[in-house]
C-alpha cells in the first residue's frame, strides 16, 4: 500500500495512516492480503524429510515381494526379509524401513499376531457377601540377622479382612498355602477335603511360582475352591490383596529395621488385629467392624 499513489492527491500513504482513517486493525489488513488465495486444486502431496534413498519405497516393495516369493517358509516376519537383504544380498537397508514397507502393504505376517486368551474375570473383584471370593499374596522383608523372610497373606474380597498371615524364612509353596489354610479353618471349622464344595469360592492369586504348584493348587481344588489367577501384567486384577499389603508396608515394612524373622512376625501379628479391628475403607461404609453388621443383619 505504501508504494501505492492516492488518485486524487498522488501521493503514497502508509498502512498505519490509512488503517487509522478507516478505522481498521492493521491485523485484518496483513491477514488478508497474506493469505493464499483459495484454488479448487489440490496440494502436492509432502515429500519426505531427509535425504531421497538410492532405492525408492517401490522399488523396494517389488525387491521384498521377490524375496517373500522366494522364501521356503510362510509367515516370516521383517526382521528376517531384511536381514536375508542386509547379510545374504548384501543390500543395505533399514530395519525400520522395511516394516514400514510391508506394513503399508499388509505383508506381515498375520500369525505373529498374539492371540489374547478368553477372560473370565468380569472387571469386578468385589463381592457382595463373603465367601465367594479370597485373594492371596505374599511381600518380601529383610532382616539384619536372618536375611530376607516373606509375609504371606489372604484377604477376603467382600470386606477386605484378613482371614490368614504367615511370617517364614522360606517362602515356598507350602508357606503360600499357610494362609489360605488358615482361612479355611476360620471360617469352616475345618480343612478336610472337599469343605467348601457347594460354595463357589474363588482363591484370586498372580502367576508366582508358589501358587502355580501343584501342590498348592491340588490342595486349593481338594478343599472344593476354583483357583482363579490374575491377568498377566495387570496387578489391578488382584487388586483387594494389593491393597491390603500397601498400608502393611506403609504402616509396618518402611522405615524400620527387623532383627529377626520373629521381629516381623510380631509387627505383622499386631497390625493384622488393629486392621481388622479399626482399619476404615470407604467401600465398606466406614464400618470397621462389618462382618458383624452383616451377620447381625442375617440373623435379625
Amino acid at each position: 500500500m505504501s508504494k501505492e499513489l492516492s488518485p486524487s492527491t498522488d501521493r503514497a500513504y502508509g498502512v498505519k495512516m490509512v488503517c487509522d482513517a478507516w478505522d481498521i486493525p492493521r491485523s485484518s489488513f496483513y491477514n488478508q492480503h497474506s493469505s493464499k488465495p483459495q484454488t479448487d486444486e489440490e496440494p502436492p502431496p509432502k515429500k519426505k524429510r531427509g535425504p531421497k534413498p538410492k532405492i525408492s519405497d517401490e522399488e523396494r516393495l517389488e525387491l521384498i515381494k521377490q524375496d517373500v516369493e522366494e522364501s521356503s517358509f510362510i509367515g516370516e516376519g521383517h526382521r528376517k526379509v531384511w536381514a536375508r537383504f542386509y547379510y545374504d544380498k548384501k543390500i543395505k537397508v533399514a530395519k525400520k524401513r522395511v516394516l514400514r514397507i510391508m506394513r503399508e502393504s499388509n505383508l506381515l505376517s498375520p500369525y505373529r499376531v498374539p492371540q489374547a486368551p478368553a477372560r473370565e474375570h468380569t472387571g469386578r473383584i468385589t463381592t457382595d457377601e463373603p465367601n465367594v471370593m479370597w485373594g492371596t499374596d505374599g511381600a518380601k522383608v529383610f532382616t539384619l540377622e536372618e536375611g530376607w523372610g516373606w509375609i504371606f497373606v489372604n484377604v477376603e474380597h467382600w470386606n477386605a479382612e484378613v482371614l490368614g498371615w504367615h511370617v517364614c524364612k522360606k517362602g515356598n509353596r507350602f508357606a503360600a498355602l499357610e494362609p489360605v489354610s488358615q482361612g479355611v479353618l476360620k471360617e469352616f471349622g475345618s480343612v478336610e477335603a472337599g469343605i467348601t464344595c457347594g460354595l463357589e469360592l474363588m482363591l484370586r492369586m498372580d502367576s508366582g511360582s508358589q501358587y502355580r504348584s501343584e501342590d498348592f493348587l491340588n490342595q486349593v481344588k481338594a478343599w472344593g475352591s476354583t483357583p482363579s489367577f490374575a491377568f498377566f501384567s495387570e496387578p489391578q486384577t488382584n487388586g483387594v490383596v494389593e491393597r491390603f499389603i500397601r498400608p502393611l508396608k506403609e504402616q509396618v515394612i518402611y522405615g524400620r529395621t527387623f532383627r529377626t524373622i520373629e521381629d516381623v512376625r510380631q509387627a505383622v501379628a499386631k497390625f493384622v488385629e488393629l486392621y481388622n479391628n479399626e482399619w476404615l475403607l470407604e467401600k465398606n461404609g466406614y464400618l470397621s467392624q462389618m462382618r458383624n453388621a452383616y451377620y447381625g443383619k442375617i440373623a435379625a
